[in-house]
Formats: structure tokens, C-alpha cells, sequence
């Protein structure tokens, strides 16, 4: 039996790949939907219904190597154990085959249905196939998990070489007379109506179809992956985030790309160097499980006085700050359940920084609406942001939204497709604070007053930080 969760893929997918290779009277998969669990990791709806549409799609693609795939329904984690182990014994598998997941609630759900399905006589073989390179495999000299980017990178860089194979698709297995169950298209508790799938369509073939495209234009990443207004990234966060396509497959592209050598594409360094991150941030996660439980990384950050003030946030998770590129980026997000990565940092420093308020709050809202939503990477940013986290932006350094904008949305196309009131403002209007003021005066456009004055709310936080 191979359990599928965030691996919904049959190419390079360790745990089916050994699976179908052991296997002697043939395989059978199977994929929990727990909705009361979902809903209390703060799992967006749009990425749920990802998840479901992708399970359809493997459903299929299983269906043509004769695996049929089961359908767990259970409201939480706890009841799996029995559920799992029971239904393996019910179809007389011997073991069970998964992929590491590496959070603390995942993580002591797996412990307990490896700890049930041993008590049955089912042996349980795990992989490491949501990272490249496994977070226990990379130490300092002192045997401990690295809490500094840079360094870690060096030693991720030597050990990549032994982690680029990648697996190949399962043939055929022996058939069995297991019918797969049906994927339901509606989850309790989660309400699709708002989500735009038509943005994200599910399946492995357009997780290739997108990395092939990008794979023609990755050469320029390093140059065009902070311009919001053009497509310079790969769109790819949601496959990844769901295991639609693997890491490694990503990571073989940009070597082809190169040629081997990093080195001679700087496109495709910096972006493996993305793909580094994604990799630490699951480290962090290893080596500093606190991080899963809603405290900051750096324990002294827990003075903080933060700001319990919802109107503030209100306007921020509405887009309604007053500031264009910080509006643009949060409406993106409510609009379509992603938003540009430069954007994310842009926004959360403002709602850190600028605003003073709770990083958990801010960490939670994405959540609550991304589609590619992932505990490391959306925890990791966030602290990263709030000058709290590992490796974290130091607290002196506070973005300026108009200087952002100015730099990297100069002439305004990307605020003026997510906030189109402004589409008379001049692009130099738009980046400077002043201007902006006399140009909504001189135009009369409906638009919201600064939330907050930029240099007091700057020194605020200034002053907040000092004081810890």
C-alpha cells in the first residue's frame, strides 16, 4: 500500500517508485481527506480543492498502471492509525510505503500509524522526497542544524550531487479486483465557490507543461523574478506545495538549463538557489519544532509588544491600506490565492514593520488563502519579514513600499491591474508619497488615506525592537 499526501504524482515519487518495485501481487494506493484537521492548519480553501482536483488526476494515472486508489474520509489525524492500518490489512498488504511530511502534527501521525501497522505485521518504509537534500543530512561541525542560510547553501551545494536521479514512472502492476473509490469534488467545511481553478489547472501534465516553459526563459529568472507586472517565475509553488511534481524534477531542469554548471547561468543558480530555501526552511522546521507551534524562532522576540489593533489589519487584508504596491499585492492574494513573491516580503514587512502587528497574524491570513500554502516556507518568510525567524532580515532594515515600487514596478502596471482606481495616477505619482496625496486630490479618486504615516510607523517599530 503506498499512502499518498502532498506526493500526487507517479513520476519521481520515491515512495511509489520502491513500492511498485517490491511489490509481487500488485499495489494499492490510498488518499485521507480530513477536513477538521485541514481546517485547523488554516488550509485555504483554493488549495484544498487543488489538492482534490490533483487527486482526481492521480486517481487516473494510476488507474492506467493498474493501481487503484482508496479513499480515506476521517475528520482528523487521530483516527488515521486504525484507519490505514485496518484498510492495508483488509487488502492483505504486507507494508506500507510513504514519503516523509516533516511537520509536528505530521510528523506524530506517521509515528503512530507506523507504531499501528507494526502491531499488525505491516512493515512501513518512509522516503525522503519532499526536499532535495534530507534536513538530518546537513549538520554544522558541531552536529547541529544550521540556523544561518549561507553556510547551510555550501553544504547543500555538495551534497545535491548524490540527490539528482530521479525515479522513473511505475510500469504496469499486476492487476487487481480493488475498484478505485470516487474523489469527491466538495469537502465539508470548505467553500469552493470563490476559487478559480481555471488559474491552476491540476494534473502532472501542466506541472511539466509549466516547468517546460519556464525552462525556456529561466536564463533571465535573475533578472525578471522581482517584476511583478511579467511572468519572469515559473508559477510552479502549488505543484511543489502538493507534490504534483518533485523538487528534484525542478532542480534536473535547471542543471539541463546549464549544462551541469551553475556557474555559467546565473538564471538558473539563483533560481535553484529558491529551491535551496524551500530546502532550509524544512530544516528549520526539523531542528526547531517550536517554530511549528506559533513562536518565534528568535525567543527574545517574544517581547515584542505587538499591536492587537484590527482595524489596521482589516485594511490590510482588504488591500485597503492607502499605500498602491502593498494594495496591489494583498488583493492579488484575495483575488487569485497567490501572490508574487517580491510582494509577499513588501506586504509583510509592512504589516510587521510598518503596522507593528502580530506576524502570526499576518501568517495565519495567507494561509487561510493561498493556494500553495506551506508551513516551512510561509513560516519561514514571515519570520523572515518580522526580523523574528532564522537567518532573518535584521530589524533596522524596513522596507519603504514607494521605493519598492519604484524599483521594481516602475511604470505602474502591476498596481494599476490590481487596484484599477489608480489608472489615472501617474506612474511617478504612484511611487512617492506627496505626490500621491495631491495626485488623488487633483483627479478626485475614491481611494483610502494612509493607514499609517511611513516614517512614524517606521520608527516605531524602530523603537519596539530597541526596547527588546
Amino acid at each position: 500500500m503506498v499512502w499518498f499526501r502532498r506526493d500526487l504524482r507517479i513520476a519521481d515519487n520515491a515512495a511509489l517508485f520502491h513500492a511498485c518495485q517490491s511489490a509481487d501481487d500488485g499495489v494499492v494506493g490510498v488518499f485521507a481527506i480530513c477536513p477538521e484537521q485541514w481546517s485547523q492548519h488554516d488550509d485555504a480553501p483554493a488549495k484544498v480543492q487543488f489538492w482534490i482536483q490533483n487527486v482526481a488526476c492521480l486517481s487516473q494515472s494510476l488507474g492506467k498502471i493498474n493501481i487503484p486508489l482508496l479513499i480515506v474520509p476521517t475528520p482528523r489525524f487521530d483516527e488515521l492509525p486504525s484507519e490505514i492500518t485496518s484498510l492495508a490489512a483488509k487488502h492483505e498488504c504486507d507494508a506500507l510505503y510513504f514519503n516523509r511530511e516533516y511537520e509536528v502534527n505530521e510528523s506524530e501521525r506517521d509515528d503512530a500509524v507506523a507504531k499501528a501497522a507494526d502491531k499488525l505485521g505491516i512493515t512501513t518504509h518512509r522516503f525522503h522526497d519532499r526536499v532535495i537534500v534530507p534536513p538530518d543530512s546537513i549538520e554544522t561541525q558541531e552536529g547541529k542544524f544550521y540556523t544561518v542560510f549561507t553556510p547551510y547553501r555550501r553544504v547543500w551545494d555538495e551534497r545535491v550531487a548524490g540527490e539528482t536521479e530521479l525515479l522513473a514512472s511505475p510500469k504496469k502492476q499486476s492487476k487487481t479486483d480493488i475498484p478505485s473509490d470516487s474523489v469527491p469534488t466538495q469537502i465539508d467545511g470548505f467553500d469552493f465557490s470563490d476559487c478559480d481553478s481555471d488559474l491552476w489547472p491540476p494534473g502532472e501534465d501542466e506541472a511539466k507543461r509549466r516547468l517546460k516553459a519556464f525552462e525556456d526563459h529561466m536564463g533571465q529568472y535573475d533578472e525578471q523574478r522581482d517584476i511583478p507586472s511579467v511572468a519572469g517565475t515559473s508559477r510552479l509553488s502549488p505543484y511543489l506545495a502538493a507534490g504534483v511534481i518533485s523538487p528534484r524534477q525542478c532542480l534536473a531542469t535547471a542543471l539541463n538549463v546549464c549544462g551541469g554548471n551553475l556557474e555559467k547561468n546565473d538564471g538558473a543558480k539563483t533560481w535553484v538557489s529558491e529551491l535551496t530555501w524551500r530546502d532550509f526552511y524544512t530544516a528549520v522546521l526539523v531542528g526547531f519544532p517550536r517554530v511549528s507551534k506559533h513562536r518565534p524562532f528568535k525567543l527574545k522576540t517574544d517581547a515584542i509588544r505587538w499591536r492587537d489593533d484590527e482595524s489596521d489589519f482589516n485594511a490590510w487584508c482588504a488591500g485597503q491600506t492607502g499605500y498602491p504596491i502593498v494594495d496591489a499585492g494583498m488583493r492579488q492574494l484575495n483575488q487569485t490565492g497567490w501572490m508574487h513573491n517580491r510582494l509577499r516580503m513588501v506586504v509583510a514587512m509592512f504589516l510587521t514593520k510598518h503596522l507593528l502587528i502580530d506576524w502570526r497574524w499576518g501568517e495565519r491570513h495567507f494561509m487561510n488563502l493561498l493556494i500553495d500554502g506551506d508551513l516551512a516556507a510561509n513560516n519561514g518568510g514571515w519570520q523572515w519579514s518580522a526580523s523574528t525567524g532564522t537567518d532573518s532580515v535584521p530589524y533596522f532594515r524596513i522596507f519603504n513600499p514607494f521605493s519598492q515600487s519604484k524599483r521594481f514596478d516602475p511604470d505602474g502596471d502591476y498596481i494599476k491591474e490590481f487596484c484599477p482606481e489608480l489608472k489615472d495616477v501617474p506612474a511617478s505619482a504612484l511611487h512617492d508619497q506627496k505626490k500621491l496625496r495631491k495626485a488623488l486630490k487633483d483627479i478626485d479618486i475614491d481611494y483610502p488615506d494612509f493607514v499609517v504615516d511611513y516614517s512614524k510607523g517606521r520608527q516605531r517599530a524602530l523603537d519596539e525592537f530597541k526596547r527588546i
